[in-house]
């Protein structure tokens, strides 16, 4: 049986397709920067044109963001459904009252049902929000930033609203990266989000739900102070 060679459009979509599989494998991490351009050539064995397509597919998937003078950044680690799409075109407003409706009913049933798993989760993720923070690294810790509301709605114990969550985080993880030029708001929310945890390990509901919608606040009175506007 005979095959006819690829084309260039479809050497495209296969290398999309296995830059893909590394992302949703965890190979390529949220918020990592993809190899360059000439490392994926090198990488694939293919011209620069075959690699340039295969980013805007993913791009277009809604797997990956190139940032001007920066590089190509892992977005997501699971595919875009409808909501995600909506949430892509909604205001920072909006997604911001969203998420403070969410995270503090999060937050109240993660104090009632975490384990200790989920604490030791939550634990290495606000140290390396921490450690991140004191080092200038912003990327690195809006990553891990997410990660410990993401392991706080894990402890939550419930698949709808966890699922809710990380397609919201997704978002607001872009919206953190266009917000956020260092990682001073995340040095000064530090010891909220160590309340936040105590309250969780303490099992106190009442606690962490007020902890929850402190930090949520946060960002909008940041957006305010700043004069931003979306």
């Amino acid at each position: 049986m005979e095959y006819s060679p690829l084309n260039k459009a479809s050497l495209a979509e296969t290398i999309a397709q296995k830059l893909q599989e590394r992302i949703i494998s965890g190979k390529y991490l949220v918020g990592e920067k993809l190899p360059t351009e000439p490392e994926l050539m090198d990488l694939f064995g293919v011209g620069r044109s075959s690699i340039r397509e295969a980013i805007r597919i993913l791009v277009n998937t809604g797997y990956i963001i190139v940032k001007q003078g920066s590089g190509t950044y892992v977005k997501t680690n699971t595919a875009p459904n409808d909501l995600s799409k909506r949430l892509q075109l909604a205001a920072l407003q909006d997604l911001v009252e969203v998420r403070q409706w969410l995270e503090v009913k999060i937050a109240e049933k993660a104090a009632k049902e975490r384990s200790p798993k989920d604490i030791l989760q939550m634990q290495e993720a606000l140290q390396r929000r921490w450690e991140f923070a004191q080092a200038g690294e912003v990327q690195a810790c809006i990553s891990a930033d997410i990660q410990f509301h993401s392991a706080i709605a894990v402890a939550a114990k419930n698949a709808i609203t966890l699922e809710l969550y990380r397609t919201i985080a997704q978002h607001i993880q872009q919206n953190f990266t266009d917000l956020y030029h260092d990682t001073s708001t995340f040095l000064e929310t530090q010891q909220l989000h160590q309340a936040l945890l105590d309250a969780i390990i303490a099992q106190d509901q009442e606690r962490a739900w007020h902890c929850a919608r402190e930090i949520t606040g946060h960002m909008q009175e940041y957006k305010f102070r700043n004069n931003i506007e979306h």
